[in-house]
């Protein structure tokens, strides 16, 4: 079967069953492996990725929930580390083993992208579905204050 999605602005047409995760269909069929598989059950947020907007997990988003809409994917935020987040993750040296880390930026976009100046129970409640098996989450979270200062600023 053939469906019609979106990924990072590109239409494309996949072959794969509709009750395929969009992880795999992300990973395996469009070849953009920044998202990760973790649990496989959407518990510690390593898959992350924005469908229409919002972050959802892709290891139990089926395809058919992605057909007509856009998926954006951790490769789009950009290619060159220049993204406020990235920037920021980088200066406060956020990553340890950095499984977790495209889930985790993925979180943190989307909650940028709606609160320019997120509280601390902003950021906790954004991110809470994020796992860090490092335990780096304070550097997460001055990370994510320093990019939304960041973005402020533009």
């Amino acid at each position: 079967m053939t469906t019609r999605i979106q990924i990072n602005g590109k239409t494309m047409n996949v072959k794969a069953e509709p009750d395929t995760p969009l992880l795999w269909v992300i990973r395996d069929e469009v070849g953009l492996t920044g998202t990760k598989f973790g649990c496989g059950m959407a518990l510690c947020g390593a898959c992350t990725v924005h469908l229409d907007g919002q972050p959802v997990r892709s290891c139990q988003t089926p395809l058919s929930a992605a057909a007509g809409k856009k998926v954006t994917t951790i490769e789009s935020l950009s290619t060159n580390n220049s993204h406020p987040l990235q920037k920021a993750w980088i200066a406060h040296d956020v990553p340890q083993c950095g499984y977790c880390q495209s889930g985790q930026l993925m979180s943190a976009a989307a909650l940028l992208k709606g609160n320019k100046n997120p509280s601390d129970a902003d950021i906790d409640a954004a991110m809470s579905g994020n796992i860090c098996r490092c335990g780096t989450y304070p550097r997460i979270k001055a990370a994510i204050k320093t990019a939304a200062a960041e973005m402020r600023k533009a």
